[in-house]
């Protein structure tokens, strides 16, 4: 476990702070006037899901989460938890509640394989890949005269979730879908 001075503690890390484990969302190293330099980071607990804002001085260091992944297979959801199983060894079953991986799991068929992030060999969170591709279960019919504006509908994926589209997306369509933002990226496959 490598300890991180206050100025290594950057985005995209994994550390601990008061024997918790947070991912560093943002970290912004700046100095006021005559004072020392200051490291402001904005921190997500990878458990609970919380966003913090923490100020890290000169002096201060912190360790760095020891952090390990391992692939499983999106099961679930049902009564507010999101049941996954560890590819290769499905007796190990493990559930997040629902609010705190809705925004990952919405994406997400039956049977997709996700990476489990653990932390002290407990599940600690998921994560998905930044682009998915879903098929189009229900489109509206796109209405003549609707496109002055460079129109939308919103259509429903195989995954649940809904969408906003262009109006030339059809039900069947394979759409490719930005897991971090919710937006339609491309038409992949014309039904």
């Amino acid at each position: 476990m490598a300890i991180l001075s206050y100025n290594e503690i950057v985005q995209k890390k994994v550390i601990e702070y008061n024997n918790e484990p947070y991912e560093v969302l943002s970290s912004h190293v700046f100095r006021m006037q005559q004072r020392k330099p200051v490291n402001q980071t904005k921190l997500r607990h990878l458990i609970s899901g919380k966003v913090t804002e923490i100020s890290f001085h000169q002096n201060e260091s912190v360790p760095e989460a020891d952090i390990d992944t391992m692939e499983a297979a999106y099961l679930y959801t049902n009564k507010g938890e999101s049941w996954f199983a560890e590819n290769g060894n499905a007796k190990n079953r493990f559930a997040f509640p629902e609010d705190m991986v809705h925004d990952k799991v919405q994406w997400l068929k039956s049977n997709s394989i996700v990476s489990v992030m653990t932390y002290k060999e407990k599940p600690a969170t998921i994560s998905i890949p930044i682009k998915i591709d879903l098929k189009v279960t229900d489109a509206p019919p796109a209405v003549k005269g609707d496109t002055a504006t460079g129109g939308s509908k919103l259509v429903t994926l195989e995954s649940g979730a809904t969408i906003l589209t262009p109006l030339f997306i059809n039900e069947g369509d394979v759409l490719r879908i930005n897991s971090e933002t919710g937006e339609y990226v491309e038409r992949v496959e014309k039904a």
